[in-house]
C-alpha cells in the first residue's frame, strides 16, 4: 500500500483529519479537488461561529471544548490568530419554541448544555440586553438571550492552511488540483482513482461534503441534501461607531426556522458588518450552483432580517459571497466506516454548524481511524441512524 490512510477532501473536516493523523506518524495524504482553502465549497467566508454549549445537542461539546484547545495549540505553532473570543449571544422570544438547525427551544437547549458542562455562562431577560447592547434595535421585549463569554468567532480559511501546514511538517503528503474519480476496494485496502493517476491505501477518510455522493454512489445513503448559502458584508454607515466590540450574534426574531439572523463584529481595520441567515428549502448541485451573489440577494436580506434590528448597518454592500449546506434529515453529523467498505470512514455532513467541531472531530477521527483511542464517543453519529 502507498499509503495506510487517504483523506479526501481538505476543507474543514479534512484538513484537521490530516494534521492529527501526521501527528500520530500515520503515513497519510490528503487530496483536494481545489487549492485549499479555498471558497468552493463549505469552510470558507473570512469568519465562522464558534461557542461550546451546544443546542445542536450535547454529543457535540466534546468537539468543541477540544477544537478550542487546538486552535490555541495551532496558534502557538504557526503564529497565526485563528480563535478570538468575543462572546457569543443567542436571542429568542421568552418560552417560545424557538427552532434552530432542527432542534426546537434552542436557548433553553444551550443553557442546559453549558450547566451540564460547566460552561461559564449568563442568561439575560430583555431589561438587560436593551442596556447592554444598544445596537440591537428591534427587540420587542419579550427576548430571552444567553450569553457565552468563551464564544466567538475562528477564522476558516487560516484554521484550514495552518493544519494543512502542520500535516506537510510532520511528513504528510498534500495533493491539491486533484479530482477523485473512483475508490475501488483491493486485496489490504483501496484504490483511489485520480485524474493524476493511482494510489492505494489501507483506509480512506471521505471529508468530501457536497462532494461525497457523487464520490460514493450506491455505497451512500441518500440522506445529504446540498443548499446554497449567501453570506453579505454591509458598510456600516459613516456615523456609526466601531462594532469591533459587538459580540457574534444570533438571532431568532420569529416563529419560523428561517425568521433569524446572525453577525460577527467588525474586523480590525474594517467597517463593514457580516450577517447572514440560512434556507434550506431550495437544494441545488454542487456543480451547477451559482457562485455569484447578486445585488437582489443582498437587498432581500437587509430589508427582512436588518433593517430596524442592528444599528448602523448600511444597506450599502461590501461584498457577497456564497457557500453550501450538505445536511442531513435531523440536521445531525455523520462520522461512521461506510457499511458497504469498512475501509471507508465517512464525515460528513456539517449541516450548517461544523466547523466549530472540526478541529475536535479531526482528532476522534484520526484516532477511530488509526486505531488509537481519543476518548470520543461517534454512536451518536453513525449512518444506521437513518435506517
Amino acid at each position: 500500500m502507498d499509503f495506510d490512510v487517504a483523506v479526501i477532501g481538505l476543507g474543514a473536516m479534512g484538513s484537521a483529519i490530516l494534521y492529527q493523523l501526521s501527528k500520530l506518524g500515520v503515513r497519510c495524504v490528503g487530496i483536494d479537488r481545489h487549492d485549499p482553502p479555498h471558497a468552493m465549497g463549505s469552510s470558507h467566508g473570512d469568519t465562522r461561529i464558534t461557542r461550546q454549549a451546544v443546542g445542536e445537542g450535547e454529543d457535540y461539546v466534546p468537539f468543541v471544548k477540544a477544537s478550542h484547545a487546538i486552535w490555541r495549540e495551532l496558534e502557538r505553532e504557526t503564529g497565526e490568530p485563528l480563535l478570538t473570543e468575543c462572546g457569543t449571544l443567542i436571542v429568542a422570544t421568552a418560552g417560545g419554541e424557538t427552532w434552530h438547525h432542527g432542534k426546537p427551544a434552542f436557548v433553553e437547549r444551550t443553557r442546559l448544555a453549558a450547566e451540564r458542562f460547566a460552561i461559564p455562562h449568563e442568561m439575560l431577560d430583555a431589561s438587560v440586553l436593551h442596556a447592554r447592547y444598544p445596537h440591537l434595535i428591534g427587540l420587542r421585549g419579550d427576548e430571552i438571550g444567553y450569553f457565552e463569554p468563551g464564544g466567538g468567532y475562528v477564522r476558516p480559511e487560516a484554521c484550514i492552511a495552518a493544519q494543512i501546514t502542520m500535516a506537510r511538517r510532520n511528513g504528510a503528503e498534500v495533493r491539491t488540483e486533484t479530482i477523485v474519480r473512483s475508490i475501488r476496494p483491493v486485496f489490504g485496502g483501496s484504490e483511489i482513482e485520480t485524474d493524476r493517476g493511482t494510489m492505494t491505501a489501507e483506509k480512506v477518510v471521505v471529508a468530501a461534503g457536497a462532494w461525497i455522493p457523487g464520490l460514493l454512489g450506491d455505497g451512500f445513503p441518500p440522506i445529504l441534501s446540498v443548499s446554497r448559502q449567501v453570506l453579505h458584508w454591509f458598510e456600516m454607515e459613516d456615523t456609526a461607531p466601531p462594532a469591533t466590540d459587538w459580540p457574534v450574534t444570533i438571532w431568532m426574531h420569529g416563529a419560523g426556522e428561517e425568521d433569524y439572523l446572525y453577525s460577527f463584529p467588525s474586523q480590525e481595520g474594517e467597517h463593514t458588518l457580516k450577517v447572514a441567515t440560512e434556507q434550506y428549502s431550495v437544494t441545488t448541485d454542487i456543480e451547477t450552483m451559482s457562485r455569484e451573489v447578486t445585488a437582489g440577494e443582498s437587498a432581500v436580506m437587509f430589508d427582512t432580517h436588518v433593517k430596524g434590528r442592528l444599528a448602523g448597518v448600511s444597506p450599502r454592500v461590501a461584498k457577497a459571497a456564497s457557500c453550501v449546506y450538505s445536511t442531513t434529515p435531523d440536521r445531525g453529523f455523520v462520522l461512521d466506516h461506510l457499511p458497504t467498505a469498512p475501509g471507508t470512514f465517512v464525515v460528513s455532513a456539517c449541516s450548517g454548524h461544523g466547523f466549530k467541531h472540526s478541529a475536535g472531530i479531526g482528532l476522534a477521527v484520526a484516532g477511530a481511524v488509526a486505531g488509537r483511542s481519543a476518548d470520543f464517543d461517534l454512536s451518536a453519529f453513525s449512518i444506521a441512524r437513518f435506517g
